[in-house]
């Protein structure tokens, strides 16, 4: 047996008699020994304390970690919300100017509409009940209404005698003009027909039965008061034709000065025509006489 095996030694006790009841009261050892398989009891705590540090040490450093995972979920959540806060702060503010724009679209629409209601409607043929004792005069296709008579301004350039004929076939004849405003009415429209100075248009005037008596086509002689001749006119120039000028044409291009715009003519040239007649009912364009 070796020292490492040995736990015990022998003990033992000596029993004599009453002499020796003092001696067998002590007790003898022979070699106490201590076996070195298990560490001393204070080796034993050391060991502890120090597992214990380490073991507290790592708990620590978990829960630090997990506080800051806690702590970086908590900055991550707060930067969200106020990326949320923002953009609904801006949606808030696009919301707020729509509904203004819509507003003041809202006001403009409202605006034109009472103007539109309270703009006064266009002026209208009076009907029958309101016009008594008047006739609604009306003009056919091709004829212009003015006045109650119509007009039909013939592109087709032919002698007087020609045109006189063409204007009756179409139910009317050259025509014949019988005051200012007349005259005026067709001085304008003829600008705009003219295509160059000569362009002008045969009238119902001549004086082809005596020389310087001009007689309508109805007639009716020249009322002096309603002369609208240009410059000189009528000069009866014989230089194209010996028998003279002895039918009217009209129309200044340009526009005439105080409407004079009647020229003296050869009635065999060529020119184009204005053709009158009296307005009838149940065709085109209305107006109350």
């Amino acid at each position: 047996m070796t020292e490492a095996d040995v736990t015990y030694a022998d003990v033992k006790f000596n029993k004599s008699r009453a002499r020796e009841n003092v001696a067998s009261e002590e007790s003898t050892y022979s070699e106490v020994k201590i076996s070195n398989k298990h560490p001393p009891v204070s080796a034993n705590c050391a060991a502890n304390i120090q597992q214990h540090g380490s073991s507290g040490r790592s708990k620590v450093t978990s829960e630090r970690l997990v506080l800051l995972v806690l702590i970086g979920l908590l900055v991550a959540s707060l930067a969200a919300l106020g990326v949320t806060l923002f953009k609904n702060i801006q949606n808030n503010q696009v919301v707020q100017t729509l509904k203004k724009e819509n507003e003041a679209l809202r006001k403009n629409i409202s605006e034109s509409m009472t103007k539109i209601s309270t703009r006064p409607p266009p002026p209208t043929c009076p009907k029958p009940p309101l016009c008594p004792n008047k006739t609604c005069l009306k003009c056919g296709a091709g004829w212009e209404l003015h006045e109650g008579n119509c007009y039909n301004f013939s592109t087709m350039k032919s002698s007087w005698n020609e045109s006189r004929d063409s204007c009756k076939d179409l139910g009317g004849d050259l025509v014949k003009i019988d005051s200012r405003e007349e005259q005026m009415f067709l001085e304008e429209k003829l600008r705009g027909l003219m295509e160059e100075p000569e362009d002008k248009f045969w009238i119902g005037l001549t004086d082809s039965e005596l020389e310087g008596s001009w007689l309508w086509v109805d007639g009716s002689p020249l009322n002096e008061s309603l002369k609208f001749w240009c410059g000189n006119e009528p000069d009866d120039w014989k230089g194209h034709n010996p028998a003279g000028e002895d039918c009217v044409r009209m129309g200044e291009k340009g526009g005439a000065s105080d409407l004079k715009c009647w020229f003296d003519r050869s009635c065999n040239d060529p020119h184009k025509s204005i053709c009158e007649k009296s307005a009838v009912s149940g065709q085109t364009s209305c107006v109350c006489k």
